[in-house]
């Protein structure tokens, strides 16, 4: 069996990459089991550049806040602030404080200088402005926008002045409540002012799609890039407070599916601009079904990743990534019945596999689903490698903490 897998590994190269593909995809989607291994982000960042420096590649965006993520892109093409305020405010989750991303930051940034704009590597978040125990105010979404569209077009055509906007918004801090996570009554995603901003939000939208023309020739490519950002992430954010604010069973699941649908929105966004990799977890960029188990029930949705491909078809590739051992975390060597088991007995400490020739090889009998003793790691789940374009393996992760 092992010799049989050897024949289908080779090195995590963007040339053998591509080989699996194909053609060149707009979306090349590389996944990770868990957040914040340093082994992870290496291997991406080594992969993002050859994708830069010999298949065109100019953006890479991660799941991180997508209005946070626009500092980034500002210093990594103008060198707007210093690198220690850009990872400080540019970052959510707290991901800033990873030294992978703090490198990526920093070749991006020597990489563009003294390029044209049409040769710079560009920085993108896909997540919603969200953490696992609150959502942001749409203050700067909507506001952004409605100061967009109040600078372009005529005052008639938009539904609402800046300060109708300011009033129903009220203080932020009602909105990022972390209670409401847990407490449905506790989200205004159902007042009466919360439904209004819904509509107009809607609205300017609405004028923002309906005036493309005008909008387009008077407005720089970034500028109008924004502009969609903010009413897609505006929206967003108000479908995602109204759902905060469910006491139906179906809370969860809508919760999760709002974000992954906002993420899906992003990273068509980012397609139409140009060939990017695309780097979050796993369970993000996969085209199966999505489930967990929530308060003993199960929770399913459908991924960024499975909403993507259902509309980009060959033009989205997903590379899962798994990984032998996180010893810092208690995840010890794999057992040799699993997926990871099997490439671990491998030499090499990083390569890329033929989804294909792997299942092949493996044949009828299936691998057992490696258990996770640490909640911040999630296995490859063995009825999901049919799913994916490529499985990349790092074979331990070290500690750099």
């Amino acid at each position: 069996m092992t010799a049989g897998i050897t024949d289908t590994a080779h090195a995590v190269d963007a040339a053998v990459v591509m080989g699996l593909l194909p053609a060149r995809p707009r979306l090349l989607a590389l996944g990770e089991p868990t957040h914040g291994e340093e082994a992870l982000l290496g291997l991406r960042n080594d992969l993002f550049r050859q994708l830069v420096e010999r298949e065109g590649y100019r953006t890479i965006t991660i799941e991180s806040d997508c209005l946070m993520g626009l500092v980034v892109d500002d210093h990594v093409t103008s060198g707007t602030g210093t690198l220690d305020e850009v990872m400080a405010r540019g970052f959510s989750h707290e991901w800033g404080a990873f030294p992978g991303n703090r490198e990526l930051v920093r070749w991006m940034r020597a990489y563009n200088e003294g390029r044209p704009a049409s040769e710079r590597v560009r920085f993108a978040g896909f997540d919603g402005p969200l953490e696992i125990t609150a959502a942001a105010s749409p203050r700067q979404a909507l506001t952004a926008l409605h100061g967009y569209l109040a600078a372009r077009v005529d005052a008639g055509l938009l539904p609402c002045t800046a300060e109708t906007l300011d009033r129903l918004l009220g203080a932020d801090e009602q909105w990022t409540n972390p209670a409401a996570m847990m407490d449905p009554t506790r989200s205004v995603g159902r007042t009466a002012e919360a439904r209004e901003l819904r509509l107009l939000a809607d609205e300017l939208v609405a004028v923002l799609d309906a005036q493309t023309p005008h909008l387009v020739a008077a407005s720089a490519q970034d500028d109008w890039d924004r502009a969609r950002l903010y009413g897609r992430t505006a929206t967003g954010l108000l479908r995602y407070h109204f759902a905060m604010a469910d006491t139906s069973p179906s809370r969860m699941a809508r919760l999760l599916g709002v974000r992954d649908s906002m993420m899906a929105a992003n990273l068509l966004a980012l397609a139409e601009r140009g060939p990017t990799l695309v780097h979050a977890h796993n369970s993000h960029l996969q085209r199966q079904k999505s489930s967990m188990r929530m308060g003993g029930l199960p929770v399913e949705w459908w991924s960024a990743g499975a909403l993507v491909s259902a509309q980009l078809g060959e033009e989205y590739a997903f590379l899962a990534t798994a990984l032998g051992t996180i010893r810092h975390h208690g995840v010890e060597t794999p057992p040799p019945d699993t997926i990871e088991g099997l490439l671990y007995a491998l030499p090499e400490d990083r390569y890329v596999v033929d989804s294909r020739r792997l299942a092949a090889t493996i044949g009828e009998v299936a691998p057992a689903a490696r258990v996770s003793p640490w909640f911040g790691y999630a296995p490859l789940d063995p009825a999901h490698l049919s799913g994916t374009d490529g499985l990349v393996f790092v074979k331990d992760a070290v500690s750099s903490r």
